[in-house]
């Protein structure tokens, strides 16, 4: 597997990559009563690039040591397997019908070390319904279970409940904004719409 096209990457020492670090250093450091280590990232209204945030948000991770897994949970429109140059075979959305991968999780090793990709997979079930299943618990609980941190990839917040019903069962949050693309009262319905399901908004 080549290695994607990320700024965390091809050139580390960047300001946008230090960027991603120190992100990254503010999630750690959120609470050190109830610390982060399983949350969402989502967009608006539209992807805003949300995707490739996530990867080098993850590959930030990943390079200091933590085991990360990256969660693509937007099965509307899933982008990580192609951003790390992987099949989108066997994923999240089976977890919840085969009992035999909750045993043993289909991830897919990434050429970053300490970082795997958990794909979308394939379903005929209308994602919302699925992230309702009481069976997202368990997933969530054999992930987090393997890996320091998981970060799930969800569709934008005003175009479906994904990340807000993610949102309610994770550590929180994280909106991707895009200057100059994004507008302003997107972002601001959007926060709205997650805390009204008492998501906890980590930042944007």
């Amino acid at each position: 597997m080549t290695a994607p096209n990320l700024i965390t990457l091809t050139d580390p020492r960047s300001q946008a990559a230090e960027a991603y670090r120190t992100l990254r250093a503010n999630l750690m450091h959120l609470s050190e009563t109830k610390p982060v280590t399983a949350f969402v990232v989502a967009s608006a209204a539209t992807a805003d690039d949300k995707s490739l945030a996530i990867a080098n948000l993850a590959t930030t991770f990943a390079l200091a040591g933590h085991k990360t897994i990256v969660v693509d949970s937007d099965m509307r429109r899933p982008t990580q397997h192609t951003i790390w140059g992987a099949q989108n075979g066997a994923g999240l959305a089976d977890l919840f019908v085969d009992e035999r991968l909750m045993a043993e999780p289909p991830l897919v090793k990434t050429s970053v070390d300490n970082l795997l990709l958990l794909t979308s997979g394939t379903t005929n079930a209308s994602p919302s319904d699925l992230f309702a299943n009481p069976r997202l618990n368990d997933v969530i609980g054999i992930l987090r279970a393997r890996a320091h941190y998981v970060i799930f990839d969800a569709p934008p917040v005003l175009t479906a409940s994904d990340a807000a019903l993610l949102g309610t069962k994770l550590d929180g949050a994280v909106l991707v904004v895009k200057a100059g693309v994004t507008r302003r009262d997107h972002t601001a319905k959007a926060r709205e719409a997650l805390e009204r399901v008492h998501v906890n908004v980590l930042g944007v």
